[in-house]
């Protein structure tokens, strides 16, 4: 359990969870390397002891000295939204490269590579040409390690999906639904795939693509519906047309340079994806939490469901 293990990119949604996971099971020393100061010193608040260094992963600097004696890389780093292509190129590709250099350079034993469900999806915005490059890189560094691809992930931290939704929904007296809500997800705890990731350091997966999907199919208005049922939310649904939701995004993105959720966002939401389902738990040992037991525990946790991150 003394392993270093790195995290780049590790104070998002995926690294706030890994890090009190891995925790909990004993490990110490632990190296967060993230550009957002604000969501690293929530880390630093919840999970004291460890190292958490702000740095840009798309340029070189001091921070790439904490790969030196480094066991494990769990590659998170990863521009989810906004309206800037050029950042999605930085946060998810350059600083991929750069990460996979110091790899080599200090022959890291183990590497995990976090990618996305979307590499496989219809739909065609910037996170997901930026995913699909990103892990293009990956499999021709000639770096072996597991790539995961998990689906649409809430859980504690979670500061856009799920968490944003249920903050908005507490905040208006009418929340919008674009069209009939019956947009079918499989969404996945983050717990879960948590679990997934640290089976993958214990067990010394070598290789692999693994598509990390949720094993309940849940239509978007009924996961509002339970978001509205455990957090006691008193908005009331309301189904709008799509064409004027799309419309209310597009004014809001004029006044807002990162949006918590974008037209191209809606985009993806409606593309009716349907993700491969394969024995995650079978294969890596750990238990799929069912959606609605995963609710209680992502909004009625007595800490971490407190604490919310920024984009």
């Amino acid at each position: 359990m003394n392993k270093k293990i790195v995290l780049p990119g590790g104070a998002g949604l995926v690294g706030q969870n890994l890090v009190a996971r891995l925790r909990a099971r004993g490990y110490t020393d632990i190296v967060v390397l993230d550009k957002h100061e604000h969501n690293l010193e929530v880390l630093r608040k919840t999970q004291d002891g460890i190292t958490a260094e702000h740095a840009d992963l798309a340029r070189p600097g001091t921070w790439q000295r904490h790969f030196e004696g480094a066991h494990t890389v769990v590659m998170l780093q990863a521009q989810i939204g906004g309206i800037d292509y050029k950042e999605f190129e930085d946060n998810n590709v350059a600083s991929t490269q750069l990460i996979l250099e110091e790899i080599r350079k200090h022959k890291i034993p183990q590497l995990v590579h976090i990618s996305s469900s979307v590499v496989e999806s219809v739909a065609d915005d910037f996170y997901t040409r930026s995913k699909k490059e990103q892990e293009r890189i990956v499999l021709e560094s000639g770096i072996e390690c597991p790539i995961l691809r998990p689906t649409l992930m809430f859980g504690w931290f979670d500061r856009k999906h799920l968490g944003w939704l249920s903050r908005f929904m507490a905040r208006v007296p009418v929340f919008p639904i674009p069209g009939n809500g019956k947009f079918m997800r499989q969404p996945l705890y983050v717990g879960d795939f948590c679990n997934v990731i640290i089976s993958c350091i214990e067990n010394d997966v070598r290789t692999g693509i693994f598509n990390i999907t949720g094993h309940e199919q849940v239509d978007y208005i009924d996961i509002i519906r339970e978001i509205k049922r455990v957090t006691k939310a008193k908005a009331h649904i309301v189904k709008i047309p799509y064409g004027l939701f799309y419309a209310l995004l597009w004014v809001w993105s004029l006044f807002d340079r990162n949006p918590p959720f974008t037209t191209q966002q809606l985009q993806a939401l409606v593309a009716r994806d349907e993700f491969e389902v394969i024995d995650w738990p079978g294969i890596f040992g750990v238990r799929s939490t069912p959606f609605a037991e995963a609710i209680e525990e992502t909004f009625n946790h007595p800490v971490y469901s407190q604490v919310a991150l920024e984009f």
